[in-house]
């Protein structure tokens, strides 16, 4: 299966591309993990939101939301990482953080004051997933929308 990416910046989404990115995590979170919960938080236009979407013949089936890519003193976060239950089992999941963080490494490149850590909180079922990328737990276990999660750090390549 071929995948074309797409990073897309939040102030720059056009109408189509911001239906996928919701339809693609209402139908993931809210739908499949049935955990209702405000999704549209007012973060994917903002200036310093990337979206990393992986498109197969027109259609989004792979996401990350990247925040805080200003000059803020937060750290970067990851959120929203989506495959679509259509092509899960075929690694998209690893060439989706690979490409997710190679986006914010080369923004870092470009922008030496951009230094901060980068943050993601994951479903504990996933540690060792996030782990695999160079992330390690800094968090005790903690509910969100009554799934297990775990905050975690990126501490560099494994």
């Amino acid at each position: 299966m071929e995948i074309k990416w797409q990073v897309l910046e939040g102030n720059r989404l056009s109408a189509k591309q911001l239906h996928d990115i919701l339809a693609l995590r209402s139908a993931i979170f809210v739908v499949e993990q049935t955990c209702p919960f405000q999704d549209i938080d007012g973060l994917d236009l903002l200036d310093d939101t990337l979206h990393v979407a992986g498109y197969s013949e027109d259609k989004l089936i792979a996401y990350t939301r990247v925040l805080n890519l200003s000059h803020s003193a937060e750290a970067i976060k990851i959120t929203r990482v989506i495959v679509d239950g259509s092509v899960r089992g075929q690694k998209l999941g690893v060439k989706l953080m690979e490409k997710t963080l190679s986006e914010i490494h080369a923004l870092d490149l470009k922008n030496l004051d951009l230094r901060k850590s980068i943050k993601l909180s994951a479903q504990s079922h996933l540690q060792k997933f996030y782990a695999s990328f160079g992330f390690d737990v800094i968090s005790e276990e903690y509910l969100e929308d009554d799934i297990p999660h775990v905050d975690m750090q990126y501490v560099g390549p494994v």
